[in-house]
């Protein structure tokens, strides 16, 4: 088995390396508080940006973050926030709104390739929406795949994200992810994250994965090599994963359970532990698999619409819509659905007295 970072090369598969035997309990960590960086959902009425919906739901994120003690850092213009249906012009308005509510908190803004071919990869097609994210400082970019980016081979990938980070200004965050969110990605191989982890633009990563356990891998492997890297779990079928290993959650998810998940991460530590935390954990992640779970095609990406009725539910937002250009629309009657899913996480809301998680009087 692998261990030593020499030993890597491009085909290197991570069933080969020690990282993949990996025990979570072996890299539990209940006394540092990391970062919640929350996928702000973009909220529609009548078709367009719903505003007041928008800021209101900031505000309670911000809110629940604060009771519990949480940094929570928004993560605008990602897939949550329909970054792939997005105008330039939309994009910026997002964080201008942002900014006007917070005009100094730091915030990760997606950026994708814009007008990108699926078969040419050209570093060029990145740099609108560095471009705008940049300008609005401080801030971190997410850089997200795209199909050519994503099909070219470990090397050449390297040295395409490599290109990508020359004109990045601020700091930054790789994005890996598999086919249950869109179709044609794959994770990171070991060497490829370990070559990502050691360009001085890149401070960490986000990794989403629904069936196999990759953010693990990345855990073992930064942590037993010392890499200057934090990895961000993009894991919504495993959140308490992250709060366990005392690692960041970069999620979709910390919209529709903030409150509970901000509660969660206060009474894992070891100042302030409750046991009831392992209830709380099983209460909503039974609501996750719930928003996250996979439609007819092995998709996952219907979540967007499921955290909006949660939102509307919850009396956060107006309008359970998505962008009017987002095919990813659940069937079916998905309000009865949530209500039903949220029956058990409000139950352990109640009984642990956590606050804005109930429906409106």
């Amino acid at each position: 088995m692998i261990r030593n970072a020499e030993e890597l090369t491009p085909d290197t598969k991570w069933k080969e390396t020690v990282w993949s035997c990996a025990r979570e309990e072996d890299l539990a960590d209940s006394v540092s508080n990391p970062r919640l960086c929350v996928a702000a959902l973009l909220p529609f009425h009548h078709r367009k940006p719903d505003w007041r919906s928008f800021e209101r739901m900031l505000v309670w994120m911000s809110d629940c973050a604060h009771h519990f003690g949480v940094e929570i850092t928004y993560v605008l213009n990602a897939d949550t926030g329909y970054v792939f249906n997005l105008s330039e012009e939309l994009y910026e308005e997002v964080i201008i709104r942002f900014r006007s509510l917070y005009p100094d908190a730091s915030f990760i803004s997606g950026v994708t390739a814009v007008g990108a071919s699926p078969e040419n990869f050209e570093a060029s097609c990145y740099h609108p929406h560095l471009d705008i994210a940049q300008n609005y400082q401080p801030s971190e970019v997410m850089i997200m795949t795209s199909q050519a980016l994503n099909a070219l081979g470990s090397e050449k990938r390297r040295d395409a994200y490599f290109q990508i980070a020359e004109n990045i200004k601020v700091p930054a965050l790789v994005h890996a992810l598999e086919p249950a969110f869109v179709p044609w990605a794959t994770p990171f191989d070991p060497w490829l994250l370990h070559q990502l982890a050691g360009h001085e633009k890149f401070v960490g990563g986000k990794i989403s994965t629904l069936d196999e356990p990759h953010f693990l891998y990345w855990a073992a492997m930064c942590r037993d090599l010392g890499l200057n890297f934090v990895p961000h779990s993009g894991d919504d079928f495993g959140i308490a994963s992250a709060i366990k290993m005392g690692l960041p959650l970069l999620i979709g998810a910390g919209v529709s359970a903030c409150p509970l998940i901000c509660a969660a991460k206060k009474y894992w530590r070891k100042e302030s532990f409750d046991s009831r935390v392992y209830k709380l954990f099983e209460a909503f992640q039974s609501l996750e698999d719930s928003v996250f779970r996979l439609d007819t095609k092995g998709s996952a990406a219907g979540y967007k619409h499921s955290t909006a009725e949660i939102l509307k539910l919850l009396g956060i937002i107006e309008e359970a819509a998505i962008h009017p250009d987002c095919p990813d629309l659940r069937s079916g009657n998905e309000v009865e659905r949530m209500k039903e899913a949220l029956i058990r996480p409000m139950r352990m809301a109640q009984r642990m007295k956590i606050p804005y998680y109930s429906f409106p009087s």
